[in-house]
């Protein structure tokens, strides 16, 4: 499909969400001067960044809930003394972490930079966040999703007022936003890289170190980096002794490709259930503030996450997509060891499921997380 001709695109004015005008806060509080990217951002996400981030999303985004988590089903299978508490990010607002970025990135620009509408690439959670912020911000979303996107996300995104278009492929897909920004005068919300969205998801991080008192590390889920980049600047910078671990699928791998490579690299043939975490790519500014802040980043085969999952389930209620059991399966799994004793806080970074694919996914498990 191709982005409507310039002639016909309709006024800015039409491209308003449910409100008959923008949000006040929109255009209110834009980034003083050029955006620091690439090594540049490691400087510039600092403490006072994150918390001046984080009394601007206030409004916009929850503030959700962290836990201990305690009970026999868990303890039995960590090594002895291990802690955990979870925060609970599956609560925040269109179901995932990325509302964070999304709001962020939208709230940093010029009004007259958003007076066209805004435009994504996404295989689901990115789209819903984009979707709902521009209609809490009163803005179109014209959001390109790819035609293997789980129909519920699609469904989810629909109902939140986006238009959409389907593409075949991720090739296709960023061509087509190129397309909409040009022709469309849309504002392009990346997915995943950008200080801006970091520093978004940097207030998880900070939140963490607040409502979990005394971590000795931190687990947290790797897609594209986004997630990951912000938490661990965030909790180096509030607890410098802690320690931050990243979780990769196996069969997408491209951080660990990235950090071996010394630089960020593109992928092929990426193959995981997780499909929230299947970037194929990294970007230069989430690369560079994962290599100066995250400590590692451990690998899961596929078979970890429906344990992880049916665990989640049936200790704590929790139906989750895989994404957000990585963490779990990581402590259960090649971190069990390494963080034998202490007290760890896990990411569980969002779930945007359907009950037909959660019960596919967790009838992989045969009861039990792996690698315990």
């Amino acid at each position: 499909m191709s982005a409507r001709d310039p002639a016909e695109a309709p006024d800015p004015a039409s491209r308003l969400g449910p409100h008959a005008a923008p949000h006040p806060a929109v255009g209110g509080a834009p980034w003083p001067g050029p955006l620091p990217a690439g090594e540049a951002a490691v400087a510039a996400l600092d403490l006072a960044a994150v918390r001046e981030t984080a009394a601007l999303l206030a409004p916009h985004v929850a503030r959700t809930p962290a836990i201990p988590w305690r009970g026999r089903d868990l303890e039995a299978r960590l090594a002895p003394g291990t802690r955990v508490g979870l925060k609970l990010e599956l609560h925040q607002h269109s179901g995932t972490f990325k509302a964070r970025g999304a709001f962020h990135v939208m709230l940093r620009q010029p009004a007259e930079a958003l007076a066209g509408g805004v435009t994504a690439i996404s295989a689901g959670n990115h789209a819903l966040a984009v979707a709902h912020a521009a209609r809490e911000l009163g803005l179109h979303a014209k959001v390109v999703m790819l035609a293997s996107a789980n129909p519920y996300r699609v469904a989810r995104c629909r109902e939140l007022g986006a238009e959409l278009v389907l593409v075949d492929d991720a090739a296709r897909g960023f061509a087509l936003v190129e397309e909409l920004q040009r022709d469309e005068g849309r504002f392009f919300v990346h997915p995943f890289d950008g200080l801006l969205t970091s520093l978004g998801t940097a207030t998880l991080g900070l939140e963490m170190t607040e409502q979990l008192a005394e971590l000795d590390a931190v687990v947290v889920p790797v897609g594209g980096g986004g997630l990951a980049s912000g938490v661990a600047a965030a909790v180096k910078l509030a607890a410098p002794g802690c320690r931050v671990y990243g979780v990769e699928p196996s069969g997408a791998p491209t951080l660990t490709r990235a950090l071996a490579a010394g630089e960020p690299v593109t992928l092929d043939g990426l193959a995981t259930v997780a499909d929230s975490l299947g970037a194929p790519f990294t970007g230069p500014t989430s690369f560079a503030l994962c290599r100066a802040h995250l400590d590692d980043v451990v690998l899961l085969e596929e078979e970890a996450f429906a344990g992880a999952q049916r665990l989640l389930f049936e200790a704590l209620g929790l139906a989750v997509e895989p994404a957000c059991a990585a963490a779990t399966a990581a402590l259960l799994g090649p971190l069990r060891e390494r963080c034998a004793g202490q007290h760890i806080g896990l990411v569980l970074c969002g779930s945007n499921i359907d009950l037909e694919t959660y019960r596919g996914q967790v009838s992989a498990s045969d009861g039990g997380a792996s690698g315990a």
